[in-house]
Protein backbone atom coordinates (compact mmCIF):
# COMPACT_ATOMS: atom_id res chain seq x y z
CA UNK A 1 0.00 0.00 0.00
CA UNK A 2 2.97 1.99 -0.31
CA UNK A 3 0.84 4.80 -3.03
CA UNK A 4 1.35 8.05 -2.71
CA UNK A 5 -1.99 9.88 -2.86
CA UNK A 6 -0.83 11.99 -5.69
CA UNK A 7 -0.70 9.23 -8.06
CA UNK A 8 -4.65 8.87 -8.59
CA UNK A 9 -4.77 12.93 -7.47
CA UNK A 10 -8.12 14.53 -9.89
CA UNK A 11 -8.26 18.29 -9.08
CA UNK A 12 -12.42 17.97 -9.24
CA UNK A 13 -12.16 15.48 -6.31
CA UNK A 14 -11.52 16.32 -1.83
CA UNK A 15 -8.58 14.77 -0.80
CA UNK A 16 -10.88 12.34 1.65
CA UNK A 17 -12.65 11.49 -1.08
CA UNK A 18 -9.24 10.45 -2.51
CA UNK A 19 -8.61 8.27 0.30
CA UNK A 20 -11.48 7.01 0.64
CA UNK A 21 -11.61 5.62 -2.70
CA UNK A 22 -8.28 3.85 -2.12
CA UNK A 23 -9.15 2.49 1.57
CA UNK A 24 -12.43 0.99 -0.56
CA UNK A 25 -10.04 -0.53 -3.33
CA UNK A 26 -8.27 -2.04 -0.46
CA UNK A 27 -11.07 -3.88 0.79
CA UNK A 28 -12.31 -4.70 -2.61
CA UNK A 29 -8.90 -6.44 -3.08
CA UNK A 30 -9.51 -8.49 0.09
CA UNK A 31 -6.34 -6.80 1.78
CA UNK A 32 -8.62 -6.08 5.03
CA UNK A 33 -11.03 -8.75 5.47
CA UNK A 34 -13.95 -8.15 7.54
CA UNK A 35 -14.04 -8.35 11.31
CA UNK A 36 -9.89 -7.10 10.70
CA UNK A 37 -8.50 -4.07 12.29
CA UNK A 38 -7.20 -1.64 9.92
CA UNK A 39 -3.85 0.15 9.93
CA UNK A 40 -3.53 3.18 12.50
CA UNK A 41 -4.67 6.56 10.85
CA UNK A 42 -0.94 7.44 11.76
CA UNK A 43 0.26 4.75 9.40
CA UNK A 44 -2.33 5.25 7.22
CA UNK A 45 -1.35 8.92 6.80
CA UNK A 46 2.14 8.22 6.25
CA UNK A 47 1.54 5.14 3.34
CA UNK A 48 -0.66 7.73 1.48
CA UNK A 49 1.41 10.90 2.01
CA UNK A 50 -1.22 12.82 3.47
CA UNK A 51 -2.37 14.68 6.61
CA UNK A 52 -3.87 11.91 9.77
CA UNK A 53 -6.90 14.57 9.49
CA UNK A 54 -7.37 13.80 5.94
CA UNK A 55 -7.39 10.26 6.80
CA UNK A 56 -9.54 10.71 9.53
CA UNK A 57 -12.23 12.13 7.47
CA UNK A 58 -11.99 9.41 4.80
CA UNK A 59 -12.62 7.03 8.00
CA UNK A 60 -15.30 8.75 9.65
CA UNK A 61 -17.09 8.43 5.89
CA UNK A 62 -16.42 5.16 5.71
CA UNK A 63 -17.98 4.92 9.28
CA UNK A 64 -21.18 6.54 8.41
CA UNK A 65 -22.07 4.14 5.55
CA UNK A 66 -21.41 1.01 8.06
CA UNK A 67 -18.11 0.02 6.29
CA UNK A 68 -15.71 0.64 8.75
CA UNK A 69 -16.56 0.73 12.67
CA UNK A 70 -14.39 2.53 15.23
CA UNK A 71 -13.91 0.47 18.78
CA UNK A 72 -12.78 2.67 21.47
CA UNK A 73 -9.51 2.33 23.12
CA UNK A 74 -8.96 -0.29 20.13
CA UNK A 75 -9.15 0.79 16.97
CA UNK A 76 -10.66 0.63 13.34
CA UNK A 77 -12.07 -2.57 12.09
CA UNK A 78 -13.85 -3.44 8.97
CA UNK A 79 -17.35 -3.74 9.65
CA UNK A 80 -19.08 -7.57 9.84
CA UNK A 81 -22.34 -9.00 9.24
CA UNK A 82 -21.39 -11.01 12.17
CA UNK A 83 -20.92 -8.59 15.11
CA UNK A 84 -24.11 -7.81 17.53
CA UNK A 85 -26.27 -4.68 15.82
CA UNK A 86 -25.47 -6.04 12.50
CA UNK A 87 -27.25 -9.43 12.19
CA UNK A 88 -30.50 -7.66 10.72
CA UNK A 89 -29.48 -4.74 9.85
CA UNK A 90 -31.73 -5.11 5.97
CA UNK A 91 -34.63 -6.53 8.03
CA UNK A 92 -37.14 -4.00 9.02
CA UNK A 93 -40.18 -5.88 9.64
CA UNK A 94 -40.89 -5.29 13.07
CA UNK A 95 -43.13 -6.62 16.39
CA UNK A 96 -45.80 -4.07 17.71
CA UNK A 97 -43.77 -3.39 20.34
CA UNK A 98 -41.30 -2.28 18.08
CA UNK A 99 -38.68 -4.64 18.64
CA UNK A 100 -37.43 -6.71 15.45
CA UNK A 101 -37.78 -10.59 15.55
CA UNK A 102 -35.06 -12.54 14.46
CA UNK A 103 -36.48 -15.35 12.28
CA UNK A 104 -35.98 -18.79 11.87
CA UNK A 105 -34.92 -20.11 8.12
CA UNK A 106 -36.62 -22.74 6.30
CA UNK A 107 -34.97 -23.47 3.06
CA UNK A 108 -37.07 -24.51 0.11
CA UNK A 109 -34.58 -25.12 -2.65
CA UNK A 110 -31.60 -24.25 -3.95
CA UNK A 111 -30.81 -24.25 -7.47
CA UNK A 112 -29.09 -23.18 -10.82
CA UNK A 113 -31.07 -21.53 -13.16
CA UNK A 114 -30.76 -18.69 -15.58
CA UNK A 115 -31.31 -15.22 -14.96
CA UNK A 116 -35.18 -13.10 -16.22
CA UNK A 117 -34.27 -10.06 -17.50
CA UNK A 118 -35.48 -7.79 -14.64
CA UNK A 119 -33.78 -9.38 -12.50
CA UNK A 120 -30.17 -9.49 -14.65
CA UNK A 121 -30.89 -5.41 -15.20
CA UNK A 122 -30.44 -5.49 -11.42
CA UNK A 123 -27.26 -7.41 -10.88
CA UNK A 124 -25.83 -6.10 -13.93
CA UNK A 125 -25.82 -9.41 -15.97
CA UNK A 126 -26.88 -10.37 -19.08
CA UNK A 127 -31.01 -12.05 -19.64
CA UNK A 128 -29.85 -15.45 -19.29
CA UNK A 129 -26.99 -15.58 -17.39
CA UNK A 130 -26.11 -17.60 -15.01
CA UNK A 131 -27.22 -17.56 -11.14
CA UNK A 132 -28.18 -19.44 -8.13
CA UNK A 133 -31.98 -19.26 -6.99
CA UNK A 134 -32.71 -19.85 -3.05
CA UNK A 135 -36.04 -20.09 -1.85
CA UNK A 136 -36.89 -19.81 1.73
CA UNK A 137 -39.32 -19.33 4.40
CA UNK A 138 -38.50 -16.60 7.14
CA UNK A 139 -40.79 -18.06 10.36
CA UNK A 140 -41.37 -15.67 13.14
CA UNK A 141 -41.97 -17.45 16.35
CA UNK A 142 -42.83 -20.59 14.72
CA UNK A 143 -45.16 -18.90 11.94
CA UNK A 144 -44.38 -18.40 8.31
CA UNK A 145 -44.44 -15.16 7.92
CA UNK A 146 -42.18 -13.99 4.60
CA UNK A 147 -41.15 -15.82 1.40
CA UNK A 148 -37.99 -15.14 0.52
CA UNK A 149 -36.85 -15.31 -2.78
CA UNK A 150 -33.06 -14.49 -3.77
CA UNK A 151 -30.93 -15.16 -6.61
CA UNK A 152 -26.91 -14.07 -7.09
CA UNK A 153 -24.71 -14.76 -9.76
CA UNK A 154 -23.29 -18.51 -9.94
CA UNK A 155 -19.49 -17.09 -11.05
CA UNK A 156 -19.45 -14.75 -7.43
CA UNK A 157 -20.88 -17.41 -5.49
CA UNK A 158 -19.10 -21.00 -6.93
CA UNK A 159 -20.39 -23.82 -4.90
CA UNK A 160 -22.79 -22.76 -3.03
CA UNK A 161 -25.68 -24.98 -2.29
CA UNK A 162 -28.43 -26.21 0.17
CA UNK A 163 -26.40 -28.25 2.62
CA UNK A 164 -24.11 -24.94 3.19
CA UNK A 165 -27.45 -22.77 4.08
CA UNK A 166 -29.19 -25.53 6.10
CA UNK A 167 -25.57 -25.91 8.55
CA UNK A 168 -24.82 -22.10 8.54
CA UNK A 169 -26.97 -20.52 11.69
CA UNK A 170 -26.74 -16.67 10.22
CA UNK A 171 -27.75 -14.57 7.64
CA UNK A 172 -27.18 -15.18 4.34
CA UNK A 173 -25.22 -12.33 4.60
CA UNK A 174 -22.81 -13.33 6.97
CA UNK A 175 -22.36 -16.47 5.06
CA UNK A 176 -21.74 -14.53 2.02
CA UNK A 177 -18.79 -13.20 4.21
CA UNK A 178 -17.43 -16.08 6.03
CA UNK A 179 -17.59 -18.43 2.87
CA UNK A 180 -17.29 -16.24 -0.12
CA UNK A 181 -15.36 -13.45 1.26
CA UNK A 182 -17.91 -11.11 -0.18
CA UNK A 183 -19.14 -8.31 2.13
CA UNK A 184 -22.85 -6.72 1.43
CA UNK A 185 -22.15 -2.83 2.49
CA UNK A 186 -26.00 -1.25 1.84
CA UNK A 187 -28.99 -2.24 0.20
CA UNK A 188 -32.18 -0.58 -2.36
CA UNK A 189 -35.17 -1.81 -1.66
CA UNK A 190 -39.20 -0.97 -3.49
CA UNK A 191 -42.17 -1.76 -1.90
CA UNK A 192 -45.57 -2.03 -2.67
CA UNK A 193 -48.82 -4.22 -1.66
CA UNK A 194 -49.71 -7.18 -4.07
CA UNK A 195 -51.51 -10.58 -3.76
CA UNK A 196 -50.30 -13.75 -3.39
CA UNK A 197 -49.17 -15.55 -5.58
CA UNK A 198 -50.32 -19.05 -5.63
CA UNK A 199 -47.27 -20.18 -4.65
CA UNK A 200 -46.33 -17.56 -1.85
CA UNK A 201 -49.71 -18.76 -0.81
CA UNK A 202 -49.13 -22.38 -0.19
CA UNK A 203 -45.88 -21.76 1.24
CA UNK A 204 -48.02 -19.12 3.92
CA UNK A 205 -50.48 -21.18 4.46
CA UNK A 206 -53.41 -18.83 2.97
CA UNK A 207 -56.09 -17.68 1.09
CA UNK A 208 -54.84 -17.43 -2.63
CA UNK A 209 -54.66 -13.44 -3.45
CA UNK A 210 -54.24 -12.65 0.52
CA UNK A 211 -52.52 -9.51 0.33
CA UNK A 212 -49.17 -9.20 1.20
CA UNK A 213 -46.38 -6.44 1.60
CA UNK A 214 -43.15 -6.93 -1.71
CA UNK A 215 -40.13 -6.06 -0.85
CA UNK A 216 -37.60 -6.05 -4.12
CA UNK A 217 -34.22 -5.30 -3.00
CA UNK A 218 -30.63 -5.19 -4.60
CA UNK A 219 -27.77 -5.67 -1.98
CA UNK A 220 -24.60 -4.30 -3.03
CA UNK A 221 -20.30 -4.98 -2.26
CA UNK A 222 -18.18 -2.63 -2.11
CA UNK A 223 -17.19 -0.11 -5.06
CA UNK A 224 -21.15 -0.24 -5.11
CA UNK A 225 -21.35 -3.50 -7.41
CA UNK A 226 -24.89 -5.47 -7.31
CA UNK A 227 -24.51 -9.19 -5.51
CA UNK A 228 -28.00 -10.27 -4.59
CA UNK A 229 -31.44 -9.71 -6.05
CA UNK A 230 -34.02 -10.65 -3.08
CA UNK A 231 -37.95 -10.49 -3.36
CA UNK A 232 -39.78 -10.87 -0.03
CA UNK A 233 -43.32 -11.37 0.36
CA UNK A 234 -44.75 -10.79 3.61
CA UNK A 235 -47.43 -10.82 5.85
CA UNK A 236 -47.76 -8.09 7.88
CA UNK A 237 -50.55 -9.46 10.39
CA UNK A 238 -49.37 -8.51 14.25
CA UNK A 239 -45.68 -7.01 12.27
CA UNK A 240 -45.01 -3.67 10.44
CA UNK A 241 -42.40 -2.23 7.80
CA UNK A 242 -40.16 0.34 9.69
CA UNK A 243 -37.55 2.38 8.26
CA UNK A 244 -35.71 5.49 9.87
CA UNK A 245 -34.92 8.42 7.47
CA UNK A 246 -32.08 10.97 8.65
Amino acid sequence: MEKNISDTRLSYQPLYEQIKRMLVQNLIDAKWKAGELIPSEQELAANFKVSQGSVRKAIDVLVQENILIRRQGKGTYVATHAQEGAKLRFLRLTGEDGKKAIPQNQLISCQRTRAPAAVARQLDLKTGASVIEVKRLLLFKGEPLIYDLLMVPAKDFQGLNAKQIEEHKGSMYSMYEQIFGIRMVRAAEEIKAVAATEEAAQLLGLAPQTPLLQIERTSYTYGDKPLEWRLGLCLTDGYHYRNELE
